[in-house]
């Protein structure tokens, strides 16, 4: 699988997955972000005009909070039921 920049502005958090932010791990993880760069890629999905975030939204508020435009993100296809 690829890795490729994403750019944060057009990610797209469901609300499901966004309950699940505990905001006390965001700072840390920023630090370790800062001192070791980022390491594991988030995963996103293709959605209409922005990537939908499956896995990794820690991640993603971390690089916020860094000043960040982008983040390394895996693009996953959507799951078919």
């Amino acid at each position: 699988m690829r890795v490729v920049d994403v750019p944060i502005d057009k990610i797209y958090v469901p609300s499901a997955k966004a309950k699940t932010l505990d905001e006390e791990k965001v700072m840390p993880l920023a630090e370790d972000i800062l001192e070791n760069g980022q390491q594991s890629p988030i995963y996103v999905r293709l959605g209409k005009d922005r990537y939908v975030l499956q896995e990794g939204l820690h991640r993603v508020e971390a690089m916020k909070l860094l000043g960040s435009k982008t983040i390394e993100g895996h693009i996953v296809q959507a799951k078919k039921h």
